[in-house]
């Protein structure tokens, strides 16, 4: 079984983020979606929230959903994965992706990356943008799955 970690913040998980998982679970048999928790970042949402969301948002058995709080290669180990999904926007993202690649590569060869291109018409669309659009009244119901919605409206 191939199985893969996609990592990230998904703070909060955009429909850009779930058509690389998509595409991720036609290369692999299971994907753990796994919610980066970086104590030094502060999140608009909790951990748990966010696992919530992305939970709402898949209806796929082979997708799980967990949290993290350290190197995601010691969690991909310890799991089983021998891959970590990352997705590329655009230019700007390969060189913070490259490094990290290249780090993870110096902790454990044996967990290698799987980068994914987004689709174009998605490749504008991170947390960031999101929740800017959202606080200034734009429709965001396109970019980001019911769950999120649900989430920012409470």
């Amino acid at each position: 079984m191939r199985i893969a970690v996609y990592p990230g913040s998904f703070d909060p998980i955009t429909n850009g983020h779930l058509e690389i998982l998509k595409r991720a679970l036609d290369i692999f048999d299971r994907v753990i979606v796994l919610v980066a928790v970086n104590p030094n970042k502060s999140s608009r949402f909790s951990s748990e929230e966010r696992v919530a969301m992305i939970k709402e948002a898949v209806n796929d058995e082979r997708v799980e959903v967990d949290s993290y709080n350290g190197l995601t290669v010691n969690y991909a180990k310890q799991h089983g994965a021998t891959h970590l999904i990352r997705g590329l926007r655009a230019v700007t993202d390969f060189e913070y992706e490259f490094s990290l690649a290249s780090a993870n590569d110096h902790i454990d060869p044996s967990i290698d990356s799987v980068f994914l291109m987004s689709k174009a018409e998605k490749s504008f669309i991170n947390s960031s943008m999101i929740m800017e659009l959202y606080r200034n009244g734009v429709d965001i119901s396109d970019l980001v799955p019911q769950s999120v919605i649900k989430r920012l409206k409470k």
